[in-house]
This record gives C-alpha cells, sequence and structure tokens, in this order.
C-alpha cells in the first residue's frame, strides 16, 4: 500500500513539473505589439502637413544620445538632408504617449520619427515603390532598427500605400521652414497647450504681463479630447514678431508661428 501511494506520490510530481516547465517556456502574457486601428481608417481627406517657421524644440535635441548601445548624432540643421532607406511605422502601441518633443502623439496625424534630424522638421517622404509621396512633420525620435532612416504615423503610411506591408524603401527630403509673405496681422505665435482651460488662462495673465502683444486662448477639438492653446498675436510686423519672439526666447520659451488664420478656432 505504501509503495502504491508513493508511486502516485512521485506521478503527481512529475507532472507538476512539468506543468511548471511549460509555464516556463510559454510567452509572457499581456505584452502590447503594436498595431493597426481596430477600425478601418479613410485617410484620403487627410492633408499633408504644411511646413512652416518653429522654433528648435526645447526637448528631443540633444548632440548625441544612446540607444540600445548605438550612438545617435542630431545634425545642427536639416538643410540639405536628403537620404534613402527603409521607413517603418507605429500606431497603436504609442498613440497618445508623449513624443520627444513632449506632444501626444497621434497616429491619425502626418507626423514622422527620425534617429538624427532636428525636432522639428517637414520632410517629404516619397515611396520609391510606388512613386507616392507625403510631407510629415518630423517630432519624435527613432527608429532605432538597422537600416531604417524614417519612423511615420500609421496615417503617413497608409498614404504611402505600406501600412499593410509594415516597411517600404524611401527618400526622405527636409523641407525648409516657410516664412512667406503674409500680411503683418495674421501672424500668430502659439506658446502654449493645457488640457485644463485655467492653466492656459494663468499662463495668458503671465504672458500679457510681459509682452506688449495681445495674448489669447482658444479651444481645440481633437479625437473627443478639448484642450486650450495660448497665442500671441496679431502682431503687426515683422519687426514686432521678432521682437516678441527675442523676448520669449530670453526666458526659455518656445514658439510656433502661425500663418494666417487656418488654426484660429
Amino acid at each position: 500500500m505504501k509503495r502504491q501511494i508513493l508511486k502516485l506520490y512521485h506521478v503527481l510530481l512529475f507532472s507538476l513539473l512539468c506543468v511548471l516547465l511549460s509555464a516556463c517556456t510559454t510567452s509572457t502574457p499581456g505584452v502590447l505589439k503594436d498595431s493597426a486601428p481596430k477600425q478601418p481608417i479613410d485617410v484620403s481627406h487627410v492633408k499633408d502637413a504644411i511646413p512652416k517657421h518653429e522654433s528648435p524644440s526645447r526637448y528631443g535635441n540633444p548632440s548625441s544620445y544612446v540607444v540600445n548601445g548605438q550612438r545617435y548624432y542630431v545634425l545642427p540643421t536639416s538643410k540639405n538632408y536628403k537620404e534613402k532607406g527603409v521607413a517603418s511605422w507605429y500606431g497603436t502601441k504609442f498613440h497618445g504617449r508623449l513624443t520627444s518633443t513632449r506632444e501626444a502623439y497621434d497616429m491619425l496625424a502626418m507626423t514622422a520619427a527620425s534617429p538624427v534630424l532636428p525636432l522639428p522638421t517637414y520632410a517629404r517622404v516619397t515611396n520609391l515603390n510606388n512613386g507616392k509621396s507625403v510631407v510629415v512633420r518630423v517630432n519624435d525620435r527613432g527608429p532605432f532598427a538597422p537600416g531604417r532612416i524614417i519612423d511615420l504615423s500609421y496615417t503617413a503610411a497608409k498614404k504611402l500605400g505600406y501600412a499593410e506591408k509594415g516597411t517600404a524603401y524611401v527618400e526622405v527630403t527636409a523641407l525648409p521652414m516657410v516664412f512667406d509673405s503674409v500680411a503683418p496681422d495674421s501672424y500668430y505665435l502659439q506658446v502654449g497647450a493645457f488640457s485644463v482651460a485655467s492653466h492656459a488662462n494663468r499662463y495668458q495673465q503671465q504672458l500679457k504681463q510681459l509682452l506688449q502683444a495681445p495674448v489669447r486662448v482658444l479651444s481645440k477639438h481633437t479625437h473627443h479630447t478639448i484642450f486650450y492653446v495660448v497665442r500671441v498675436g496679431p502682431v503687426e510686423s515683422s519687426h514686432s514678431l521678432r521682437q516678441v519672439r527675442s523676448v520669449l526666447q530670453a526666458r526659455g520659451i518656445s514658439s510656433i508661428l502661425i500663418q494666417g488664420n487656418q488654426y484660429v478656432s
């Protein structure tokens, strides 16, 4: 009887060990993989990013940085940048997370990531397999896989025709930021964006004490989210605009130039 019980004990112990070993060789559950949106997205109405003058980002522009043991050197300027290589894309895994410029990543916007271009940079990306071309705003770092030179948003990749495939051989050409002949009274400087209205209003009051130009708060709606942008302007002349930017930069405040009224609510 004791011998039968001992034999049964050994069988149960062996079975338990098998279960444990099996569990050790099974991939860890819950690891989030990148993917496309669950619902099909019509990108035919999505327009290219429009190059406009922007100050270099306060974030994401070190002279160099290391990822996975590889050192990357950020270019001092995007002027004359043209490169051919592999493009990939990123989607739901990073949607809503902060980019290297500390903006929320939007996989439905025309943006991109580059390991070396200064942030932000506007670039034309051409799919050399089908000739399709888009303009994106580079505001993030990556990709860090060998041979890859740019990571597009899901929407940009879909417009280029390689979202399903995953990668494409492309040419990336940096575009100059535009400061063109728009009427002087249509110059605005965007200096902040907030998710809470009271924070935007407080920042507005601080800037009013600092600047001679008007400062306003505008509400913007995107993907069921409301945020509040703080803008300086309209500024009456290009000379005044330079003065305002100089005051802002002296205090470490970055700004984005808005031309015309296309972004005003």
